[in-house]
């Protein structure tokens, strides 16, 4: 029943389902059962990306086959463990476990298993784009399936060296492999594999700009995937059409396939399973760029409802690559519509080759045009909820442009288009951070203006035209490190003219005014003496002033410091309070989601991915006034946007966080004035903030955008 639910990717129920079997093995003595239920513990504990324990379960795994004197079972354990540290990108670490499960595998006379783990090398320097490397384990695998002529083996490992060939760029070698592949798999009449060489055909072929061989071979796969139900293959193929379309500029014919790409994409969220560990290498690099291209596409026809909704769905995306606990709700169900033209083509997209493309296409265009702008920028209903004064503010990244896309109650969306590339943007966010992060620096003033002027000026005259009130500010990519609160006009910073709360996705969330009710407020301080280390950090010792404050605010209100803010104590308490303020380390970092984590006064822990665990449906509120994001290189921000679902999804309507470590005693002012205004009463959170963050504008000690623009609003602010 576990492995079933596994496998339909009901991953909860399976963990449910193993621990009752575990705890019935330990119970009879039977440790060979133990060990293969740790094993598949850590398995769906990988599938949903709680790294740390798959890791302890598998690492019990091995202890039990090592008493046993199991040598198989504790190669796999090894071998389930290098997976693991894949996924971590630790790819050293994943080498090493596949090099000693591989001699392990050997001793025994494990041929099969010996494959995979030389293919499993092979794969990790694929990962690490050492494609030479990757070729070198990929023929000593290939040559070993062979000699023990298990044609399934040879096959697909024949389609591994294609896309090593590919991707270095040697597509004429790569095209051979494959071809080989494709060979075997219909020798023996597998098709469930044969999808993947002919997308590497057709990737090959359209490297090549041979477009009718490369129509041919995605057509072949995109047929074949239909047939066995293999939606992630058949996503893989509508993309890489739409791409080939994209490239013999017909654009409409282009944008069906993309779309019929995404809406599989969706069906699979929706669907009992994800994808298996063989097809994330191939699938999840390409499956961003769909939504990006996509949108681009979209924009450049003026049909901007329909860019904002895949820009939304593309967020929903990034989450679930991220999180792996990402579910579809009745908004995004409703996927990405296809116009009457679409649909009537629709029924078609097999039987479209090259020669009949062009005129196809133009066919389309002509059918399109005449629609009413009325219809094809049509809004979801659940778009037309939006209240009044509220504006959506949603920036796209192109590499050679950014989009802005703004829409407001009793509107359509629409775009405006600024002139920058991705390169030159990101050198700019840079700039802005590291004036924002220097207190003592006015090298802020030049990047913050040249940021409004990029993201605000252009949309200036709508903002104003909409009577607009609030933004909520859904940024993409690096741009989620970026605090607009402190975007300058010359005269005023963004936050003087509007509430600004930050979105996660519009499909994700609930806008619907929430009733006002007392604060109650559970606040918990991490402490410590100034100049001393705590656990590793530095000590926060104005923290537990900042609670006291608190607790002297708001009589409905309980304080937890240092030694007694345990993560036990806290999550006990849930149910009695509605605002949850931790005022401690709060690390968001980049990579996976067990990088980041809330630390307790007593040293406990809870990392991103746990924090939907939490039941807290009466939480209205929580706020992390410690938080620091972003050491070393930036990513694309999801640690940020993940923090952020998983809040919503454990029950919380909003939070407030920060995007780094601000000085101690300006984030106790910050939150002194922020409690002050919440304590007026039926004031909106993001309001509250706002108010409080002016009022160290206007203060001639902590004026610099460093002590305040860091706190922004996320979630329900209204």
């Amino acid at each position: 029943m576990g492995n079933i639910y596994q496998t339909i990717g009901e991953y909860h129920k399976g963990i449910d389902y193993f621990e009752k079997s575990l705890e019935i093995a330990k119970s009879i003595g039977y440790k060979k059962g133990e060990q293969i239920l740790l094993s598949n513990l850590g398995d769906v504990y990988e599938s949903i990306a709680e790294y740390g324990k798959a890791i302890d379960y598998q690492e019990q795994s091995l202890k039990i086959s090592k008493e046993l004197g199991s040598k198989n079972g504790e190669a796999v354990s090894i071998t389930n463990l290098g997976s693991i540290y894949r996924s971590l990108g630790e790819y050293q670490k994943a080498i090493s476990n596949y090099e000693s499960s591989l001699v392990i595998f050997k001793q025994i006379g494990n041929k099969p298993n010996e494959i995979a783990s030389i293919g499993n090398i092979g794969n990790i320097y694929y990962f690490l784009k050492e494609y030479q490397k990757a070729i070198f384990y990929h023929d000593q695998a290939l040559a070993k399936s062979k000699e023990i002529g298990i044609k399934q083996y040879e096959a697909d490992t024949l389609s591994s060296i294609g896309d090593d060939y590919k991707s270095s760029g040697d597509y004429h070698k790569a095209i051979d492999y494959y071809e080989q592949s494709l060979a075997i798999f219909t020798q023996i009449e597998s098709k469930n594999s044969k999808a993947d060489p002919l997308i590497g055909l057709g990737e090959s072929y359209e490297a090549l700009k041979e477009y009718p061989k490369a129509i041919e071979y995605y057509q072949s796969s995109l047929e074949i995937s239909r047939q066995i139900g293999g939606r992630e293959s058949e996503g893989l193929a509508l993309s890489d059409l739409g791409s080939t379309f994209t490239k013999l500029n017909q654009p409409e014919l282009a944008i069906l396939y993309y779309k019929q790409s995404i809406n599989t994409r969706e069906t699979i969220r929706q669907g009992i399973s994800g994808l298996s560990k063989q097809q994330q290498k191939s699938y999840l690099d390409t499956i961003a760029n769909t939504y990006r291209t996509l949108i681009d596409l979209l924009l450049k026809q003026g049909r901007v409802t329909e860019a904002l909704q895949v820009l939304d769905l593309l967020k929903i995306q990034e989450l679930e690559d991220y999180l792996k606990n990402v579910r579809a709700n009745e908004k995004t169900v409703q996927k990405i519509e296809l116009l009457a033209p679409e649909k009537a083509i629709s029924n078609q997209l097999l039987a479209i080759s090259y020669d009949k493309s062009s005129e196809l296409n133009h066919q389309l265009a002509t059918k399109l045009q005449q629609l009413p702008k009325s219809e094809i920028n049509k809004v979801p209903d659940y778009f037309q909820k939006l209240p009044k004064g509220v504006t959506l503010l949603y920036p796209s990244i192109q590499e050679d442009r950014l989009e802005l896309i703004i829409f407001s109650a009793n509107t359509i969306p629409i775009n405006r288009t600024v002139k920058i590339s991705k390169k030159n943007l990101e050198a700019l966010i840079d700039d802005y951070r590291d004036g924002l992060l220097d207190p003592s620096s006015e090298d802020y003033k030049a990047p913050t203006i040249a940021l409004y002027n990029l993201l605000i000026k252009p949309i200036e005259a709508e903002l104003i035209q909409a009577q607009t009130e609030e933004i909520l500010y859904a940024p993409d990519g690096i741009l989620r490190y970026v605090p607009i609160t402190a975007l300058y006009d010359g005269k005023k910073y963004l936050i003087e003219k509007y509430r600004i709360s930050n979105l996660i996705a519009y499909s994700l969330s609930d806008f619907s005014p929430k009733p006002k009710i007392q604060p109650k407020i559970l606040a918990g301080a991490f402490g410590g003496k100034a100049g001393e280390k705590r656990f590793g950090l530095d000590s926060l010792p104005f923290t537990i002033q900042e609670v006291q404050d608190i607790a002297n605010s708001f009589h409905n209100s309980v304080t937890l410091t240092e030694e007694n803010f345990s993560r036990q104590a806290i999550e006990s308490q849930f149910n009695n309070y509605n605002i949850l303020h931790l005022a401690t380390h709060v690390a968001f970092n980049n990579g996976v989601p067990e990088n980041s984590f809330i630390i307790f006064g007593n040293g406990d822990k809870i990392k991103l991915n746990e924090i939907a665990k939490w039941q807290i449906p009466n939480i209205d509120l929580i706020v992390l006034s410690a938080c620091d994001s972003a050491k070393g290189a930036l990513g694309n921000g999801v640690e940020i946007l993940g923090f952020g679902y998983q809040v919503q999804k454990a029950g919380a309507k909003s939070a407030i966080a920060s995007l780094w470590e601000v000085n101690d005693n300006g984030t106790q002012k910050l939150m002194e004035a922020f409690y002050s205004e919440i304590q007026k009463g039926d004031i909106p959170i993001s309001e509250a903030l706002r108010r409080a963050q002016i009022s160290l504008i206007q203060s001639p000690q902590y004026q610099h955008p460093n002590y305040w623009s860091a706190f922004f609003a996320i979630g329900n602010g209204l």
